[in-house]
């Protein structure tokens, strides 16, 4: 039992792309399950899934995996999401497409692997290239891997079939996972199509090593620059949402526009108390107040310059029932009231 605590508690900061859990969700889906019910098993609310950067903690993305598999008669569920197209889920398959070499595409996974899956890893890369036990190795690191060992069935399974939908030519020889054989071996054997072991001593997939240069560049090489520049703004984002404040704000956008944002919700959300939350963001040279000040501050802007709503809306969306006490807090915010912030913004068109 207290291992079991332990393992929860390193998982409680984890998440996956919202991007990430609607691709299970659309897969299960698919094969017959029903998205209210899968929702509803998993806790992951429908609008949470609208913005594909936003993240689901790492626990609801378990519950849906499970779900799925129950719910779609699909036992094999991780294995089968791992052959879907990554390029169709996030960035970071792009990313693999325009990379030179499979050498140059397993090191932007390590570098960007987070914006699909931030799990605790310990120390290093996720994704560690070994010489040893008779062969270069790629070994998962991820720490209490066989608490949820469909993430690796999944993971594993993408670093072989992507590779091989751009026609390279398949580079492991042979696979080792931690967890106890499957009762859909059969599954594994079709995907992998290379010597398998369970309940080995590491998740881990043998490379030959003659074959990392093997080129890649499915995409124009100057799209390589642009999707990196993307993938390293959506990681200094991920970053910044770890910090108290972040998780504060990321809690209080879905519902801002209910104008009822207080501390004590956002702490009881966080599992936390409110006296603990105070002084979680006093050490981080905030209060709750000032939190949520800016982040309508900044998204009072946003829709603004953006020209999507109108001012009243604005008012609304930023959870003001008074419009006339949105545009105090707007001057208070820029100096100008809200509406001649909207003309400057046409005009600048």
């Amino acid at each position: 039992m207290i291992q079991g605590n332990k393992s929860a508690a390193r998982r409680r900061g984890a998440s996956v792309s919202a991007a990430f859990a609607k691709g299970l969700l659309d897969l299960a889906v698919e094969k017959g399950a029903d998205a209210k019910s899968l929702l509803q098993r998993s806790g992951i609310a429908a609008e949470a899934l609208d913005d594909p950067d936003s993240r689901i903690p790492f626990a609801r993305y378990i519950a849906l995996m499970r779900a799925g598999k129950a719910l779609a008669t699909d036992p094999a569920l991780a294995m089968h999401y791992g052959e879907v197209n990554i390029a169709r889920i996030s960035v970071i398959g792009l990313i693999g497409q325009a990379s030179e070499t499979m050498l140059e595409a397993f090191t932007q996974l390590n570098r960007y692997v987070k914006l699909v899956v931030d799990v605790d890893i310990g120390e290093g890369d996720r994704f560690q290239m070994r010489n040893e036990r008779g062969g270069l190795w790629m070994v998962d690191t991820r720490q209490d891997a066989n608490d949820f060992p469909e993430l690796t069935e999944s993971a594993f399974t993408q670093l072989v079939c992507g590779p091989r939908a751009l026609g390279v030519k398949q580079i492991v020889t042979a696979v080792d996972f931690t967890h106890p054989q499957r009762s859909y071996l059969t599954e594994y054997e079709r995907i992998f199509r290379v010597p398998i072991r369970f309940g080995a001593e590491w998740n881990a997939m043998r490379i030959d090593p003659a074959l990392m240069m093997q080129p890649i560049a499915a995409l124009p090489r100057y799209v390589f620059g642009v999707l990196t520049a993307r993938g390293d703004a959506l990681l200094a984002e991920l970053e910044k949402a770890k910090t108290t404040r972040g998780r504060v704000e990321r809690l209080l956008m879905p519902g801002l526009h209910k104008g009822d944002a207080n501390i004590d919700s956002v702490a009881a959300a966080m599992g936390t108390t409110r006296q603990t939350l105070y002084r979680h963001l006093k050490a981080e040279g905030t209060t709750f107040e000032r939190v949520l000040d800016d982040l309508r501050h900044r998204l009072a802007l946003d829709y603004l310059q953006g020209r999507r709503v109108s001012v009243n809306q604005t008012a609304y969306l930023v959870g003001f029932s008074d419009p006339a006490a949105f545009s105090r807090a707007f001057k208070r915010w820029t100096g100008v009231n809200p509406r001649a912030a909207r003309r400057h913004a046409t005009q600048k068109d």
